[in-house]
């Protein structure tokens, strides 16, 4: 099934709104100016451990502790309609709040409410423990709805210190079957992918998000491509941006222990997959990187082969318009 249809309509959406502006429309030239205006920021891109890592005194973690990488996350950002929603809670969370541009997100977050939403992919470390830093004894968060498959809100509110988020309202968790398109607000739409990942405390979701103009497709972590019931050209074709797991480039990072405890597809095999998909122009970004992998280094061999490819690698900082 096709995953993005609204391109055509909405280009002639975007003529019918500049004619009518030129006509004096005003209040519809302001409403389709702030939908046009919806990005996804890149809040941060490297493995759940984090760069630094624990125990990694490598030149690359040396070099990060001066200047650290955050762990992979996304805010997605609709400016005019001050409306701000975060994909993934790490552990890196304070920090990243910070890369989120603009005085009305900071006076939302000294209110209590940053977010008008939270979607979360799993519960692995990076990507849910930042919740912590939102609850009692942190920020304190006013009521936000928390999107994300049946399991995932399942695991929250059952075990601490989640379920104290939950059961003191500050978390809930709104309906949103699998599979199936969800309007959030009218500039944005989401679909959850189940993927197959290793599935310890819940199972793993992908997103793709669909704002007024482009599409964006977000798998940060997956076992293997070929596990999954959905072919991977095949999605990324039907959308804009895919930012996809790049969490090693060789099985042969980690001396001393088994790749295998923790399947990730390897950057070079996913170029063999889409490099058909990059010649059409479809963008394919890298996110999710290891503490040992070279291709965070962008002077690497490893970083210009990604490059030459047609292919990036996520930076903290990045939009990508929706």
């Amino acid at each position: 099934m096709p995953f993005n249809k609204a391109t055509p309509a909405l280009s002639r959406r975007a003529l019918l709104g500049a004619a009518l502006a030129a006509a004096g429309w005003g209040r519809v030239r302001g409403r389709w100016s702030q939908r046009q205006d919806v990005f996804a920021l890149v809040l941060g891109a490297v493995q759940d451990g984090g760069l630094p890592q624990a125990g990694c005194y490598t030149d690359r973690c040396n070099t990060a502790r001066s200047v650290p990488r955050y762990v992979a996350s996304l805010a997605l950002v609709e400016p005019e309609a001050e409306r701000y929603y975060l994909v993934d809670a790490s552990p890196d969370l304070i920090r990243q709040m910070d890369l989120i541009p603009g005085s009305a997100f900071r006076e939302r977050a000294q209110a209590r409410r940053p977010f008008d939403g939270i979607f979360l992919t799993h519960a692995h470390i990076g990507h849910y423990v930042g919740l912590a830093l939102l609850g009692r004894e942190g920020l304190g968060i006013a009521p936000t709805p928390c999107y994300c498959s049946p399991a995932m809100a399942s695991y929250l509110s059952s075990n601490g210190p989640w379920k104290l988020l939950v059961d003191e309202g500050r978390l809930f968790f709104p309906e949103v079957a699998l599979n199936r398109w969800h309007r959030i607000d009218d500039a944005l739409s989401v679909r959850l992918l189940p993927v197959p990942h290793r599935h310890e405390y819940s199972d793993t979701v992908g997103f793709v998000f669909r704002g007024p103009s482009r599409s964006l497709l977000y798998v940060p972590d997956i076992d293997r491509w070929e596990s999954w019931d959905i072919p991977l050209a095949e999605i990324v074709d039907e959308v804009d941006v895919a930012m996809l797991d790049g969490s090693f480039y060789s099985a042969r990072e980690i001396p001393g222990r088994n790749i295998e405890d923790i399947p990730h597809p390897l950057i070079p095999h996913t170029m063999d997959l889409l490099e058909t998909s990059v010649r059409r122009g479809k963008r394919v970004v890298f996110t999710h990187l290891n503490n040992t992998n070279p291709a965070l280094d962008e002077g690497s061999p490893e970083a210009e082969e990604v490059r030459r490819r047609g292919f990036r690698i996520a930076r903290a900082g990045r939009r990508f318009a929706l």
